[in-house]
């Protein structure tokens, strides 16, 4: 039996604090305490202890109506209530949106907490007595997991309404090549290369399925053994369309033994006994069935992905709209997922 400490919530950062009197007058609850959670990079995730149990608030970052389709709470609340409605059962209770900003001066949702474990790269202290097996065990239930949420039924669920799964590659690689210029503060040739490699190879839409977006270790919950999933969380990018593209971003966040230390500092998947890239790929493809033989385009495209959104959280300190000191020197992590995209492309594979 492994023991761990839940995800814990610690003190509000300097000038991210919530008026908690104007929340309990909302919510219609008696807020004892507001803490905050202090991993993620993008929106803000607050700990609300009440008289009736304890609740999850979240809220876009201030700055975030600079970015164009980012940081939408409303449509990660209407995701969760559809996921709900259908019948899926690994995600927090969704309970309250509003888009009223004169209560906290943001739109903001509120969820039930899922208590259990998150594992972060922080954690690795805690996982030195691991064997191989457990870890591997782990790694293999995050693949199967991203398997089963991949084949819900769009159409008889009538989640398919949640996207356009049509285009929908091209859309992205468009979108987010146009997101990286609207946050581009440095001249990066690795982004401009990769950019432009993606834009001249893309593959045609494989049949839709649900897609999360940001699928990795430190947005699911396990219990307190790590023996099952509790539930998935951050659904902010959740849509329809191919669902490489969400195993390419799982990738592109998958680091191993010999990947820079920016790497390795996102994730605990380079840890004796996860599978390797090649392995999580290996295992989609026998679970799932789906085509994988392109996989470099998918996990090309994540790494530029994830270099835009660090990219876009690095242009906010930059401009001044936020003074958390994580974020003074991303400009280095741009730069590493953006090499880690053309070494794919240059050595064929991932």
């Amino acid at each position: 039996m492994y023991s761990f400490e839940t995800d814990k919530p610690t003190s509000v950062r300097k000038g991210e604090e919530l008026n908690a009197q104007v929340l309990s007058k909302f919510l219609n609850l008696e807020i004892e305490e507001i803490s905050q959670f202090p991993g993620g990079y993008s929106n803000l995730t607050y700990c609300l202890k009440t008289t009736t149990g304890e609740y999850v608030l979240r809220k876009p970052p201030h700055g975030a109506k600079d970015i164009k389709g980012g940081h939408d709470m409303g449509r990660e609340f209407r995701v969760l209530s559809m996921l709900k409605a259908a019948g899926y059962q690994k995600i927090p209770n969704p309970i309250v949106f509003t888009d009223d900003e004169s209560i906290i001066g943001t739109p903001f949702y509120v969820m039930e907490r899922v208590q259990g474990v998150i594992l972060r790269a922080k954690d690795i202290p805690n996982l030195k007595d691991f064997s191989a097996e457990k870890m591997r065990e782990i790694s293999e239930s995050l693949v199967d997991n991203l398997v089963d949420f991949h084949a819900i039924d769009i159409k008889k669920t009538g989640l398919e309404q949640i996207g356009k799964p049509e285009g929908y590659i091209k859309r992205q690689v468009e979108g987010w090549i146009a997101r990286y210029e609207a946050a581009k503060t440095d001249d990066l040739d690795d982004m401009q290369e990769l950019g432009k490699w993606l834009h001249q190879n893309m593959p045609t839409d494989a049949a839709p399925a649900m897609i999360h977006n940001d699928y990795k270790y430190d947005n699911v919950v396990f219990n307190d053994d790590l023996s099952t999933i509790k539930a998935v969380l951050d659904w902010e990018m959740t849509t329809v369309g191919d669902p490489l593209m969400d195993l390419g971003a799982m990738l592109s966040y998958w680091s191993q033994k010999e990947d820079g230390q920016f790497a390795k500092s996102f994730n605990l998947t380079w840890l004796n006994g996860n599978l390797t890239r090649q392995e999580v790929v290996e295992r989609y493809a026998l679970k799932s069935g789906r085509d994988v033989s392109n996989i470099v385009f998918f996990y090309a495209f994540g790494t530029f992905k994830n270099a835009v959104i660090v990219q876009q959280i690095y242009a906010r300190y930059q401009r001044g709209l936020t003074q958390d000191p994580r974020f003074k020197d991303l400009l280095h992590g741009v730069k590493s997922f953006a090499a880690s995209g053309m070494k794919a492309i240059e050595s064929g594979g991932i």
